[in-house]
Protein backbone atom coordinates (compact mmCIF):
# COMPACT_ATOMS: atom_id res chain seq x y z
CA UNK A 1 0.00 0.00 0.00
CA UNK A 2 1.51 3.57 -0.74
CA UNK A 3 -0.65 5.38 1.55
CA UNK A 4 -0.87 4.90 5.43
CA UNK A 5 -4.38 6.66 5.57
CA UNK A 6 -5.86 4.37 3.58
CA UNK A 7 -7.20 2.14 6.34
CA UNK A 8 -10.99 1.48 4.45
CA UNK A 9 -13.39 0.90 7.31
CA UNK A 10 -15.71 -1.91 6.02
CA UNK A 11 -18.34 -0.66 8.59
CA UNK A 12 -18.34 2.66 7.20
CA UNK A 13 -17.46 1.91 3.25
CA UNK A 14 -19.25 -1.44 3.12
CA UNK A 15 -22.56 0.35 2.98
CA UNK A 16 -21.09 3.01 0.63
CA UNK A 17 -18.81 0.70 -1.16
CA UNK A 18 -21.75 -2.08 -2.47
CA UNK A 19 -24.34 0.41 -3.32
CA UNK A 20 -21.92 2.19 -5.50
CA UNK A 21 -21.84 -1.61 -7.01
CA UNK A 22 -25.26 -1.58 -6.91
CA UNK A 23 -26.23 0.99 -8.33
CA UNK A 24 -23.04 0.58 -11.22
CA UNK A 25 -23.95 -3.16 -11.73
CA UNK A 26 -27.78 -2.19 -12.20
CA UNK A 27 -29.70 -3.92 -9.74
CA UNK A 28 -33.18 -3.97 -9.65
CA UNK A 29 -36.04 -4.74 -7.34
CA UNK A 30 -35.94 -5.84 -4.05
CA UNK A 31 -32.23 -7.03 -2.88
CA UNK A 32 -31.26 -10.55 -0.69
CA UNK A 33 -27.98 -10.42 0.37
CA UNK A 34 -26.48 -12.57 3.60
CA UNK A 35 -24.26 -9.82 4.58
CA UNK A 36 -20.09 -9.66 5.06
CA UNK A 37 -18.79 -12.26 7.53
CA UNK A 38 -15.84 -10.37 9.74
CA UNK A 39 -15.10 -13.38 11.13
CA UNK A 40 -14.45 -15.31 7.40
CA UNK A 41 -12.71 -12.04 6.59
CA UNK A 42 -10.20 -12.37 9.65
CA UNK A 43 -9.67 -15.69 9.12
CA UNK A 44 -8.32 -14.96 5.35
CA UNK A 45 -5.97 -12.01 6.24
CA UNK A 46 -4.44 -14.38 8.74
CA UNK A 47 -3.97 -16.74 5.96
CA UNK A 48 -2.78 -14.64 3.68
CA UNK A 49 -0.55 -12.54 6.80
CA UNK A 50 0.88 -15.95 7.98
CA UNK A 51 4.51 -16.56 7.66
CA UNK A 52 3.71 -19.16 5.25
CA UNK A 53 3.39 -16.95 2.66
CA UNK A 54 6.21 -14.87 3.37
CA UNK A 55 5.06 -11.80 2.48
CA UNK A 56 3.68 -12.16 -0.94
CA UNK A 57 6.46 -10.55 -3.06
CA UNK A 58 5.97 -10.80 -6.51
CA UNK A 59 7.83 -13.94 -7.75
CA UNK A 60 8.17 -16.01 -4.94
CA UNK A 61 6.91 -18.70 -2.81
CA UNK A 62 4.44 -16.21 -1.19
CA UNK A 63 3.07 -15.16 -4.85
CA UNK A 64 2.56 -18.72 -5.92
CA UNK A 65 0.42 -19.45 -2.60
CA UNK A 66 -1.74 -15.87 -2.60
CA UNK A 67 -2.59 -16.20 -5.75
CA UNK A 68 -3.28 -19.90 -5.46
CA UNK A 69 -5.44 -19.33 -2.16
CA UNK A 70 -7.86 -16.52 -4.33
CA UNK A 71 -7.99 -18.51 -7.28
CA UNK A 72 -9.38 -21.35 -4.85
CA UNK A 73 -11.69 -18.58 -3.42
CA UNK A 74 -12.96 -17.26 -6.62
CA UNK A 75 -14.05 -21.00 -8.39
CA UNK A 76 -15.53 -22.00 -5.10
CA UNK A 77 -17.61 -18.99 -5.34
CA UNK A 78 -19.18 -20.49 -8.41
CA UNK A 79 -17.18 -16.75 -10.61
CA UNK A 80 -16.24 -17.50 -13.80
CA UNK A 81 -12.62 -17.24 -15.06
CA UNK A 82 -11.89 -13.11 -15.53
CA UNK A 83 -9.65 -13.47 -18.73
CA UNK A 84 -11.34 -14.19 -21.56
CA UNK A 85 -9.40 -17.36 -22.48
CA UNK A 86 -10.97 -19.24 -19.81
CA UNK A 87 -7.87 -18.83 -16.96
CA UNK A 88 -8.47 -16.74 -13.07
CA UNK A 89 -4.77 -14.80 -14.45
CA UNK A 90 -3.28 -12.43 -16.40
CA UNK A 91 0.43 -12.82 -17.08
CA UNK A 92 2.29 -9.86 -16.47
CA UNK A 93 5.67 -9.31 -17.66
CA UNK A 94 8.53 -7.87 -15.46
CA UNK A 95 12.45 -7.14 -14.76
CA UNK A 96 13.34 -7.96 -11.71
CA UNK A 97 16.81 -5.81 -10.78
CA UNK A 98 18.58 -6.72 -7.35
CA UNK A 99 21.59 -4.34 -6.90
CA UNK A 100 24.17 -5.42 -4.64
CA UNK A 101 23.84 -4.00 -1.22
CA UNK A 102 28.03 -3.48 -0.47
CA UNK A 103 27.49 -0.37 -3.01
CA UNK A 104 29.02 2.63 -1.78
CA UNK A 105 28.02 6.32 -2.32
CA UNK A 106 30.54 8.75 -2.85
CA UNK A 107 30.83 12.48 -2.71
CA UNK A 108 33.81 14.23 -3.30
CA UNK A 109 34.92 18.00 -3.69
CA UNK A 110 37.95 17.91 -6.49
CA UNK A 111 38.97 21.35 -5.28
CA UNK A 112 39.48 21.23 -1.67
CA UNK A 113 40.32 17.13 -1.79
CA UNK A 114 37.33 16.23 0.71
CA UNK A 115 35.24 12.92 0.19
CA UNK A 116 32.02 11.86 1.67
CA UNK A 117 30.88 7.96 1.77
CA UNK A 118 27.62 7.13 2.17
CA UNK A 119 26.58 4.02 3.38
CA UNK A 120 23.43 1.97 1.79
CA UNK A 121 20.54 1.77 3.51
CA UNK A 122 21.44 3.74 6.30
CA UNK A 123 21.60 6.94 4.10
CA UNK A 124 20.77 6.02 0.81
CA UNK A 125 19.12 4.18 -1.41
CA UNK A 126 19.55 3.42 -5.08
CA UNK A 127 18.63 1.54 -7.63
CA UNK A 128 18.59 1.40 -11.87
CA UNK A 129 15.61 0.35 -14.29
CA UNK A 130 18.25 0.06 -16.79
CA UNK A 131 18.80 -4.04 -17.73
CA UNK A 132 22.43 -4.60 -17.34
CA UNK A 133 24.59 -5.97 -15.26
CA UNK A 134 26.28 -2.96 -14.23
CA UNK A 135 25.69 0.75 -14.10
CA UNK A 136 27.59 3.67 -12.83
CA UNK A 137 27.96 7.73 -12.39
CA UNK A 138 30.72 9.63 -12.10
CA UNK A 139 29.15 13.59 -12.61
CA UNK A 140 29.00 16.94 -11.29
CA UNK A 141 26.13 17.85 -9.34
CA UNK A 142 23.24 20.29 -9.82
CA UNK A 143 21.11 21.36 -6.96
CA UNK A 144 17.46 22.08 -8.82
CA UNK A 145 14.95 22.47 -6.08
CA UNK A 146 12.27 21.49 -6.12
CA UNK A 147 12.55 19.65 -10.03
CA UNK A 148 9.39 20.79 -11.18
CA UNK A 149 8.61 22.28 -14.90
CA UNK A 150 4.77 23.40 -14.52
CA UNK A 151 3.96 25.98 -17.27
CA UNK A 152 0.39 26.18 -16.00
CA UNK A 153 1.85 27.92 -12.53
CA UNK A 154 4.64 29.82 -14.62
CA UNK A 155 7.15 27.19 -13.09
CA UNK A 156 10.24 26.13 -14.02
CA UNK A 157 13.38 25.42 -12.20
CA UNK A 158 15.77 24.31 -14.85
CA UNK A 159 16.06 27.98 -16.25
CA UNK A 160 17.37 26.67 -19.64
CA UNK A 161 20.11 24.52 -17.26
CA UNK A 162 21.77 21.70 -19.05
CA UNK A 163 22.12 18.61 -16.62
CA UNK A 164 22.15 16.15 -19.31
CA UNK A 165 25.16 13.83 -18.18
CA UNK A 166 24.95 15.02 -14.27
CA UNK A 167 23.47 14.16 -10.76
CA UNK A 168 20.63 16.11 -10.03
CA UNK A 169 19.67 16.49 -6.21
CA UNK A 170 16.38 17.26 -5.82
CA UNK A 171 13.65 18.27 -2.67
CA UNK A 172 10.65 16.13 -2.32
CA UNK A 173 6.86 17.07 -2.88
CA UNK A 174 5.61 20.52 -4.33
CA UNK A 175 7.34 23.91 -3.79
CA UNK A 176 4.91 25.23 -0.61
CA UNK A 177 4.35 28.84 -2.06
CA UNK A 178 2.94 30.87 0.89
CA UNK A 179 -0.48 32.71 0.14
CA UNK A 180 0.86 36.66 -0.48
CA UNK A 181 -2.55 37.69 1.50
CA UNK A 182 -1.47 35.29 4.13
CA UNK A 183 1.61 34.15 5.03
CA UNK A 184 0.62 30.99 7.02
CA UNK A 185 -1.40 29.35 4.45
CA UNK A 186 -0.23 28.22 1.13
CA UNK A 187 -1.36 29.95 -2.00
CA UNK A 188 -4.41 27.99 -3.71
CA UNK A 189 -3.42 29.06 -6.95
CA UNK A 190 0.07 27.70 -6.93
CA UNK A 191 0.68 24.18 -6.89
CA UNK A 192 -3.11 23.61 -5.09
CA UNK A 193 -2.31 25.25 -1.94
CA UNK A 194 -1.71 22.64 0.79
CA UNK A 195 -2.78 19.25 -1.50
CA UNK A 196 0.24 17.56 -3.61
CA UNK A 197 0.16 17.47 -7.22
CA UNK A 198 1.58 14.57 -9.43
CA UNK A 199 4.96 17.49 -9.50
CA UNK A 200 5.57 16.81 -5.61
CA UNK A 201 5.47 12.95 -6.34
CA UNK A 202 8.80 10.81 -6.47
CA UNK A 203 8.26 9.26 -9.55
CA UNK A 204 7.62 12.63 -11.47
CA UNK A 205 11.31 13.55 -10.31
CA UNK A 206 12.64 10.76 -11.65
CA UNK A 207 10.93 10.82 -14.86
CA UNK A 208 11.93 14.84 -15.62
CA UNK A 209 15.71 14.05 -14.76
CA UNK A 210 15.31 11.70 -17.32
CA UNK A 211 13.86 13.45 -19.99
CA UNK A 212 16.10 15.97 -19.17
CA UNK A 213 19.15 13.69 -19.88
CA UNK A 214 20.67 13.27 -16.12
CA UNK A 215 22.76 10.65 -15.06
CA UNK A 216 20.58 10.59 -11.97
CA UNK A 217 18.91 11.76 -9.71
CA UNK A 218 19.07 11.67 -6.01
CA UNK A 219 15.66 12.91 -3.57
CA UNK A 220 16.18 14.67 -0.32
CA UNK A 221 13.94 12.86 1.96
CA UNK A 222 12.11 14.83 4.73
CA UNK A 223 9.52 13.00 6.53
CA UNK A 224 6.84 15.39 6.69
CA UNK A 225 6.37 16.68 2.69
CA UNK A 226 6.95 12.52 1.98
CA UNK A 227 4.84 11.33 4.42
CA UNK A 228 6.53 8.22 5.57
CA UNK A 229 9.73 8.15 7.70
CA UNK A 230 12.80 6.87 6.27
CA UNK A 231 12.92 3.33 6.97
CA UNK A 232 10.00 2.90 4.81
CA UNK A 233 11.89 4.54 1.81
CA UNK A 234 14.71 1.88 2.65
CA UNK A 235 12.68 -0.77 3.54
CA UNK A 236 10.59 0.24 0.16
CA UNK A 237 13.39 0.00 -2.12
CA UNK A 238 16.21 -1.94 -1.34
CA UNK A 239 16.23 -5.74 -2.61
CA UNK A 240 14.47 -6.79 -5.99
CA UNK A 241 13.17 -3.62 -7.77
CA UNK A 242 10.43 -4.61 -10.56
CA UNK A 243 9.52 -3.10 -13.95
CA UNK A 244 7.21 -3.40 -16.14
CA UNK A 245 8.68 -5.45 -19.71
CA UNK A 246 9.59 -2.39 -21.93
CA UNK A 247 11.48 -2.77 -25.84
CA UNK A 248 13.92 -0.24 -24.60
CA UNK A 249 14.56 -2.32 -21.82
CA UNK A 250 14.94 1.09 -19.74
CA UNK A 251 17.49 2.46 -21.38
CA UNK A 252 14.99 5.80 -21.78
CA UNK A 253 15.62 6.47 -17.81
CA UNK A 254 18.79 7.43 -15.71
CA UNK A 255 21.35 5.16 -14.67
CA UNK A 256 20.96 5.86 -11.38
CA UNK A 257 17.59 7.06 -9.05
CA UNK A 258 17.91 7.19 -5.33
CA UNK A 259 17.10 9.07 -2.47
CA UNK A 260 19.06 10.07 0.28
CA UNK A 261 18.59 11.00 4.06
CA UNK A 262 17.77 14.63 5.25
CA UNK A 263 21.52 14.47 7.23
CA UNK A 264 23.19 13.39 4.55
CA UNK A 265 21.90 16.18 2.67
CA UNK A 266 23.00 19.14 4.49
CA UNK A 267 26.49 17.27 5.16
CA UNK A 268 26.60 17.55 1.39
CA UNK A 269 25.34 21.18 1.34
CA UNK A 270 27.93 22.08 3.94
CA UNK A 271 31.00 20.31 2.29
CA UNK A 272 29.94 22.10 -1.15
CA UNK A 273 30.60 25.29 0.98
CA UNK A 274 26.60 26.09 0.68
CA UNK A 275 23.71 26.80 3.16
CA UNK A 276 20.88 23.68 2.96
CA UNK A 277 18.56 25.57 4.64
CA UNK A 278 19.07 28.62 2.53
CA UNK A 279 18.79 27.04 -0.71
CA UNK A 280 15.77 25.30 0.07
CA UNK A 281 14.20 28.75 1.46
CA UNK A 282 15.40 30.11 -2.28
CA UNK A 283 13.51 27.11 -3.78
CA UNK A 284 10.30 28.25 -2.96
CA UNK A 285 10.32 31.08 -5.54
CA UNK A 286 9.56 30.98 -9.37
CA UNK A 287 13.21 33.04 -9.31
CA UNK A 288 15.06 30.17 -8.31
CA UNK A 289 17.78 28.83 -10.89
CA UNK A 290 19.94 25.69 -10.59
CA UNK A 291 22.93 25.62 -8.52
CA UNK A 292 26.25 23.69 -9.63
CA UNK A 293 27.20 22.12 -6.14
CA UNK A 294 30.97 22.11 -7.43
CA UNK A 295 30.93 18.23 -6.35
CA UNK A 296 31.21 15.07 -7.86
CA UNK A 297 29.13 11.71 -7.24
CA UNK A 298 29.88 8.40 -8.08
CA UNK A 299 28.38 4.94 -7.52
CA UNK A 300 28.45 1.52 -9.51
CA UNK A 301 25.89 -0.74 -9.33
CA UNK A 302 26.01 -4.70 -9.77
CA UNK A 303 22.83 -5.98 -10.53
CA UNK A 304 21.55 -9.83 -10.79
CA UNK A 305 18.61 -9.41 -13.58
CA UNK A 306 16.02 -11.78 -14.60
CA UNK A 307 12.60 -11.65 -16.49
CA UNK A 308 9.34 -13.01 -14.88
CA UNK A 309 5.68 -13.30 -15.23
CA UNK A 310 4.06 -12.33 -12.13
CA UNK A 311 0.09 -12.63 -12.17
CA UNK A 312 -3.21 -10.63 -11.89
CA UNK A 313 -5.94 -12.43 -10.41
CA UNK A 314 -9.33 -12.18 -12.03
CA UNK A 315 -13.01 -13.50 -11.51
CA UNK A 316 -15.94 -12.69 -13.66
CA UNK A 317 -19.55 -12.40 -12.22
CA UNK A 318 -21.43 -12.04 -15.59
CA UNK A 319 -24.22 -9.50 -15.83
CA UNK A 320 -28.00 -10.89 -15.44
CA UNK A 321 -28.96 -8.54 -18.59
CA UNK A 322 -28.23 -9.45 -22.11
CA UNK A 323 -28.33 -5.97 -23.18
CA UNK A 324 -25.80 -4.34 -20.95
CA UNK A 325 -23.51 -7.61 -19.70
CA UNK A 326 -20.79 -6.13 -21.65
CA UNK A 327 -20.48 -2.75 -19.68
CA UNK A 328 -18.00 -3.62 -16.75
CA UNK A 329 -17.45 -2.36 -12.83
CA UNK A 330 -14.12 -3.52 -11.50
CA UNK A 331 -13.16 -3.88 -8.08
CA UNK A 332 -9.52 -3.63 -7.31
CA UNK A 333 -7.19 -4.95 -4.12
CA UNK A 334 -3.54 -5.73 -4.81
CA UNK A 335 -2.43 -9.14 -3.30
CA UNK A 336 1.42 -8.10 -3.04
CA UNK A 337 3.72 -6.81 0.05
CA UNK A 338 7.37 -6.73 0.63
CA UNK A 339 8.22 -10.14 1.13
CA UNK A 340 11.59 -11.33 2.90
CA UNK A 341 13.51 -7.91 4.02
CA UNK A 342 16.04 -6.16 6.29
CA UNK A 343 15.82 -7.75 9.67
CA UNK A 344 13.43 -5.66 12.40
CA UNK A 345 13.05 -7.16 16.16
CA UNK A 346 13.92 -10.44 15.29
CA UNK A 347 11.58 -10.87 12.08
CA UNK A 348 12.42 -10.51 8.43
CA UNK A 349 8.99 -11.46 6.81
CA UNK A 350 6.88 -8.00 6.26
CA UNK A 351 3.40 -9.63 6.81
CA UNK A 352 1.00 -6.92 5.06
CA UNK A 353 -1.59 -7.73 7.55
CA UNK A 354 -3.46 -4.29 6.85
CA UNK A 355 -1.47 -3.53 3.79
CA UNK A 356 -3.08 -5.63 1.88
CA UNK A 357 -4.34 -9.14 3.14
CA UNK A 358 -7.04 -6.84 4.64
CA UNK A 359 -8.08 -5.60 1.52
CA UNK A 360 -7.42 -9.02 -0.90
CA UNK A 361 -9.97 -10.24 2.04
CA UNK A 362 -12.94 -7.37 1.24
CA UNK A 363 -12.41 -8.38 -1.99
CA UNK A 364 -13.16 -11.84 -1.26
CA UNK A 365 -16.36 -11.05 0.71
CA UNK A 366 -17.89 -8.46 -1.48
CA UNK A 367 -17.53 -10.80 -4.46
CA UNK A 368 -19.45 -13.80 -1.81
CA UNK A 369 -22.43 -11.40 -1.30
CA UNK A 370 -22.43 -10.34 -5.20
CA UNK A 371 -22.73 -14.08 -5.75
CA UNK A 372 -25.94 -14.01 -3.60
CA UNK A 373 -27.60 -11.15 -4.68
CA UNK A 374 -31.33 -11.84 -5.39
CA UNK A 375 -32.12 -10.64 -8.50
CA UNK A 376 -28.38 -10.59 -9.95
CA UNK A 377 -26.75 -7.54 -10.90
CA UNK A 378 -27.61 -6.37 -14.35
CA UNK A 379 -24.07 -5.29 -15.68
CA UNK A 380 -20.94 -7.32 -15.00
CA UNK A 381 -18.55 -7.36 -12.33
CA UNK A 382 -14.94 -7.67 -12.27
CA UNK A 383 -12.61 -8.93 -9.24
CA UNK A 384 -9.30 -8.25 -9.86
CA UNK A 385 -6.34 -8.88 -7.23
CA UNK A 386 -3.21 -7.10 -8.88
CA UNK A 387 0.49 -7.52 -8.36
CA UNK A 388 3.07 -5.50 -8.07
CA UNK A 389 1.12 -2.07 -6.10
CA UNK A 390 4.39 -2.10 -3.61
CA UNK A 391 6.87 -1.65 -6.97
CA UNK A 392 5.30 0.88 -8.61
CA UNK A 393 1.24 -0.10 -9.14
CA UNK A 394 2.55 -2.11 -11.86
CA UNK A 395 -0.22 -4.89 -12.13
CA UNK A 396 -2.78 -2.01 -12.45
CA UNK A 397 -0.98 -0.52 -15.07
CA UNK A 398 -0.72 -3.65 -17.01
CA UNK A 399 -4.49 -4.07 -16.86
CA UNK A 400 -5.12 -0.60 -17.59
CA UNK A 401 -2.75 -0.93 -20.32
CA UNK A 402 -3.81 -4.37 -21.60
CA UNK A 403 -7.44 -4.59 -20.93
CA UNK A 404 -9.26 -7.83 -20.94
CA UNK A 405 -12.34 -5.75 -21.45
CA UNK A 406 -12.42 -2.28 -23.36
CA UNK A 407 -11.88 0.77 -21.16
CA UNK A 408 -14.80 2.58 -22.53
CA UNK A 409 -17.05 -0.08 -21.56
CA UNK A 410 -16.02 0.11 -17.97
CA UNK A 411 -18.04 2.26 -15.65
CA UNK A 412 -16.33 2.21 -12.90
CA UNK A 413 -13.30 1.05 -10.17
CA UNK A 414 -13.08 0.80 -6.95
CA UNK A 415 -10.00 0.19 -5.08
CA UNK A 416 -9.24 -1.54 -1.29
CA UNK A 417 -6.48 -0.92 0.12
CA UNK A 418 -6.25 -1.66 3.78
CA UNK A 419 -9.01 -2.22 5.87
CA UNK A 420 -9.65 -0.58 8.97
CA UNK A 421 -9.62 -2.79 12.07
CA UNK A 422 -10.69 0.36 14.37
CA UNK A 423 -14.23 0.83 14.62
CA UNK A 424 -16.92 2.65 12.43
CA UNK A 425 -16.27 6.13 11.64
CA UNK A 426 -19.39 8.62 11.28
CA UNK A 427 -17.56 10.51 8.26
CA UNK A 428 -16.04 8.85 4.59
CA UNK A 429 -12.99 10.63 3.00
CA UNK A 430 -12.99 10.03 -0.67
CA UNK A 431 -9.27 10.43 -2.36
CA UNK A 432 -9.56 12.97 -5.19
CA UNK A 433 -12.91 14.40 -4.56
CA UNK A 434 -14.31 16.39 -7.58
CA UNK A 435 -12.03 14.11 -9.76
CA UNK A 436 -14.87 12.19 -11.64
CA UNK A 437 -18.20 12.04 -11.52
CA UNK A 438 -18.42 9.14 -9.63
CA UNK A 439 -18.60 11.63 -6.94
CA UNK A 440 -22.22 12.44 -7.43
CA UNK A 441 -23.05 8.65 -7.16
CA UNK A 442 -21.14 8.24 -3.57
CA UNK A 443 -22.52 11.69 -2.68
CA UNK A 444 -26.13 10.35 -2.90
CA UNK A 445 -25.25 6.76 -1.66
CA UNK A 446 -23.90 8.45 1.43
CA UNK A 447 -27.03 10.61 1.65
CA UNK A 448 -28.98 7.16 2.25
CA UNK A 449 -26.88 5.90 5.03
CA UNK A 450 -26.59 10.05 6.54
CA UNK A 451 -22.79 9.71 6.37
CA UNK A 452 -20.56 12.98 5.65
CA UNK A 453 -18.74 12.16 2.33
CA UNK A 454 -15.32 14.51 3.03
CA UNK A 455 -12.35 15.38 1.03
CA UNK A 456 -8.83 13.80 1.83
CA UNK A 457 -7.96 15.18 5.47
CA UNK A 458 -4.12 15.42 4.31
CA UNK A 459 -4.00 16.27 0.59
CA UNK A 460 -0.36 17.39 1.18
CA UNK A 461 0.73 13.40 0.77
CA UNK A 462 -0.62 12.95 -2.23
CA UNK A 463 -2.65 9.86 -1.27
CA UNK A 464 -4.44 9.94 -4.98
CA UNK A 465 -1.73 9.33 -7.36
CA UNK A 466 -0.24 6.04 -4.48
CA UNK A 467 -2.85 3.38 -5.15
CA UNK A 468 -4.56 1.53 -7.71
CA UNK A 469 -7.00 3.33 -8.88
CA UNK A 470 -4.98 6.22 -10.57
CA UNK A 471 -3.98 4.12 -13.29
CA UNK A 472 -7.62 3.91 -14.38
CA UNK A 473 -8.14 7.24 -13.64
CA UNK A 474 -5.41 8.43 -16.11
CA UNK A 475 -7.24 6.31 -18.93
CA UNK A 476 -10.24 8.45 -17.98
CA UNK A 477 -11.84 5.93 -16.22
CA UNK A 478 -14.22 6.75 -12.95
CA UNK A 479 -12.10 5.51 -9.84
CA UNK A 480 -13.06 5.58 -6.28
CA UNK A 481 -10.84 5.68 -3.92
CA UNK A 482 -12.54 5.91 -0.30
CA UNK A 483 -10.77 6.06 3.12
CA UNK A 484 -12.27 5.35 6.41
CA UNK A 485 -12.47 8.73 7.62
CA UNK A 486 -11.36 10.54 10.78
CA UNK A 487 -13.93 10.75 13.22
CA UNK A 488 -14.36 7.66 15.02
CA UNK A 489 -17.33 7.02 17.18
CA UNK A 490 -16.92 6.72 20.69
CA UNK A 491 -13.26 8.20 20.52
CA UNK A 492 -12.62 11.77 20.80
CA UNK A 493 -11.38 14.27 18.00
CA UNK A 494 -8.16 14.01 16.76
CA UNK A 495 -7.53 10.03 17.71
CA UNK A 496 -8.15 8.90 13.65
CA UNK A 497 -5.13 10.95 13.08
CA UNK A 498 -3.29 9.72 15.57
CA UNK A 499 -3.84 6.31 15.06
CA UNK A 500 -2.83 7.14 11.26
CA UNK A 501 0.49 8.72 12.50
CA UNK A 502 0.90 5.75 14.97
CA UNK A 503 0.32 2.88 12.61
CA UNK A 504 2.84 5.03 9.52
CA UNK A 505 5.96 5.11 12.65
CA UNK A 506 5.41 1.32 13.99
CA UNK A 507 4.06 -0.57 11.36
CA UNK A 508 3.44 0.82 7.94
CA UNK A 509 6.04 -1.42 5.24
CA UNK A 510 7.76 -3.47 8.58
CA UNK A 511 7.29 -7.00 9.61
CA UNK A 512 4.86 -5.84 12.34
CA UNK A 513 2.39 -5.24 10.08
CA UNK A 514 0.68 -8.74 11.67
CA UNK A 515 -3.32 -9.57 12.85
CA UNK A 516 -3.52 -7.32 16.31
CA UNK A 517 -5.58 -8.59 19.22
CA UNK A 518 -7.46 -5.37 19.27
CA UNK A 519 -8.85 -5.00 16.07
CA UNK A 520 -12.40 -5.07 16.30
CA UNK A 521 -15.01 -7.20 13.91
CA UNK A 522 -17.50 -3.91 14.51
CA UNK A 523 -15.55 -2.10 11.75
CA UNK A 524 -16.12 -5.18 9.63
CA UNK A 525 -19.33 -6.53 9.65
CA UNK A 526 -21.63 -3.58 9.58
CA UNK A 527 -23.42 -3.67 6.32
CA UNK A 528 -26.66 -1.93 4.44
CA UNK A 529 -29.64 -3.11 5.50
CA UNK A 530 -32.60 -4.59 2.90
CA UNK A 531 -33.74 -1.12 2.51
CA UNK A 532 -31.03 1.02 1.94
CA UNK A 533 -29.43 -1.40 -0.92
CA UNK A 534 -33.27 -1.10 -2.16
CA UNK A 535 -33.07 2.42 -2.00
CA UNK A 536 -29.31 2.50 -3.51
CA UNK A 537 -30.48 -0.12 -6.56
CA UNK A 538 -33.55 1.58 -7.67
CA UNK A 539 -32.58 5.53 -7.22
CA UNK A 540 -28.94 5.81 -8.52
CA UNK A 541 -27.71 5.77 -11.84
CA UNK A 542 -24.45 4.97 -13.64
CA UNK A 543 -22.62 8.04 -13.36
CA UNK A 544 -21.60 8.23 -17.35
CA UNK A 545 -22.67 6.91 -20.41
CA UNK A 546 -20.29 4.26 -22.20
CA UNK A 547 -17.76 6.18 -23.67
CA UNK A 548 -18.52 9.31 -21.74
CA UNK A 549 -16.00 8.08 -18.73
CA UNK A 550 -14.99 10.21 -15.87
CA UNK A 551 -15.56 14.14 -16.11
CA UNK A 552 -12.80 15.21 -17.68
CA UNK A 553 -12.42 12.24 -19.34
CA UNK A 554 -9.83 11.82 -22.32
CA UNK A 555 -12.65 10.24 -24.63
CA UNK A 556 -14.51 13.51 -24.16
CA UNK A 557 -11.83 15.26 -25.72
CA UNK A 558 -9.96 16.06 -22.41
CA UNK A 559 -7.00 14.87 -20.29
CA UNK A 560 -7.99 12.79 -17.09
CA UNK A 561 -7.75 15.69 -14.57
CA UNK A 562 -4.56 13.58 -12.98
CA UNK A 563 -2.45 14.89 -16.15
CA UNK A 564 -1.68 18.18 -17.26
CA UNK A 565 -3.44 19.01 -20.90
CA UNK A 566 -0.91 17.98 -23.98
CA UNK A 567 1.49 20.98 -24.86
CA UNK A 568 1.69 22.67 -21.49
CA UNK A 569 4.01 20.39 -19.63
CA UNK A 570 6.97 18.01 -20.49
CA UNK A 571 5.69 13.95 -18.75
CA UNK A 572 2.56 11.86 -18.93
CA UNK A 573 2.92 10.25 -15.32
CA UNK A 574 2.88 6.46 -15.64
CA UNK A 575 2.81 4.90 -12.38
CA UNK A 576 2.86 5.36 -8.85
CA UNK A 577 4.65 3.54 -5.83
CA UNK A 578 5.10 4.02 -2.43
CA UNK A 579 8.05 4.74 -1.16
Amino acid sequence: MDHTKHLISLAAAAPLVFGVLLAMGGATGPVAWSGISAERMLANIKILSSDEYEGRAPASKGEELATQFIEKQFKQLGLKPGNPDGAYFQNVPMVGITADPAAELVFADPAGGKQMTLKYADDFVAWTKREEPQVSVDADMVFVGYGVVAPEYKWDDYKGADVKGKVMVVLINDPPVPDPNDPSKLDEKTFKGKAMTYYGRWTYKFEIAAKRGAAGCLIVHQTAPAGYPWGVVKNSNTGEQFSLVTADKGMSRSAVEGWMTYDKAKELFAMAGKDFDALEKAAVSRDFRPVDLGLKASLALKNSIRTIESKNVVAKLEGADPMLRDEYVIYTAHWDHLGIGPEVNGDKIYHGAVDNASGVAGLLEIARAYTEIQPPPRRSILFLSVTAEEKGLLGSQYYAEHPLYPLVKTLAEINMDGLNMLGPTKDMEVIGLGQSTLDDVVKAVAAEQGRAVKPDAEPEKGYYYRSDHFNFAKQGVPALDPSEGVDYVGKPPGWGLEMREKFTAEDYHKPSDKVKPYWTCVALSRICSFSERSAIASQIRKPTQPGRLGRNSRRQGKRCPSQPREGRTEYVPYRENMA
